[in-house]
């Protein structure tokens, strides 16, 4: 049993790890769920956070198809490279590796240093995973990763860049492209109607940080490199047909008036998988 925390001292940024994981907490406690993950559950409840400002925030629903989503891409790339190198940039209190662990990757948890703290009281470095205290626009963290792990590489960045300026966005792509090239990078993507609007948000309103990278279209990222592939490209109303077949059907249900609706909130936002050249 993980024991309960006495304090929790985040900056406003990383505070926002508490939505995704309390998300999955929730989620874990249903009877159908998108996912499972009984070690997010027990996190959330040792942490001396008042999780009930995120009650029954529809938002929460898409932050766990979100992680679903990254969920399978990891998998997918596992299956083709069992001995590949995944690195969670912006980590928070994810699980992913406790879900999708294949017992031959190499894992690479990185986030800045108080989030790393914090999440040293509930994992541990072992031979195939280790966590990195770095920023994900700090270049030192791709020599660390480069020297303790082969290719190839999976880089994901779960509700991340949003929160940089795009200087910093594409800084951390020239960093992966120049550093891991041909690696694939998982990101999602805000629209400016997402951005101007998050102070209405169900979920940052919540919260201080604020999204800051307003991007209309993810087919911008890709022309930042020639050469770059766009493999993939999801809103959360229109998530690979497998995915959805498999969701509770209540969610398959809310899916579908949701992609009717082509609502702004929703259309704005993109889940990408890319191919760095």
């Amino acid at each position: 049993m993980t024991e309960r925390h006495a304090r929790l001292d985040l900056g406003t940024v990383q505070e926002t790890l508490l939505i995704p994981l309390y998300g999955r907490a929730v989620e874990n406690r249903k009877e159908e769920a998108a996912l499972r993950d009984p070690r997010a559950e027990e996190i959330a409840a040792s942490l001396p956070y008042d999780f009930t400002r995120f009650e029954n925030l529809p938002s929460l629903i898409g932050t766990v198809l979100r992680t679903a989503l990254f969920d399978r891409w990891v998998g997918d790339f596992l299956e083709e490279h069992p001995s590949g190198t995944v690195v969670e940039l912006g980590t928070g209190l994810n699980t992913r590796f406790e879900r999708v662990d294949n017992g031959r990757a190499h894992w690479f948890d990185l986030d800045l240093p108080d989030v790393i703290a914090l999440r040293r009281t509930f994992f541990r470095d072992e031979p195939r995973r280790r966590m990195i205290a770095a920023s994900v626009t700090d270049d030192s963290w791709t020599a660390d990763v480069a020297a303790a792990a082969h290719g190839p590489y999976f880089f994901s960045a779960e509700a991340v860049l949003p929160f940089l300026d795009e200087t910093g966005v594409r800084h951390v792509v020239d960093l992966i492209s120049t550093r891991f090239p041909g690696s694939l990078l998982a990101l999602d993507t805000a629209g400016p109607a997402i951005v101007r609007a998050q102070d209405t948000h169900d979920g940052l309103s919540k919260v201080e940080a604020r999204m800051r990278w307003e991007c209309p279209d993810p087919a911008g990222v890709v022309r930042w490199h020639p050469g770059t592939r766009m493999v993939a490209s999801h809103t959360l109303s229109s998530l690979p047909p497998q995915m959805y077949d498999e969701l509770p059907s209540d969610y398959q249900a809310m899916l579908a008036g949701l992609a009717a609706q082509r609502l702004p909130q929703v259309e704005e936002y993109r889940l990408c998988l890319l191919r760095l050249p």
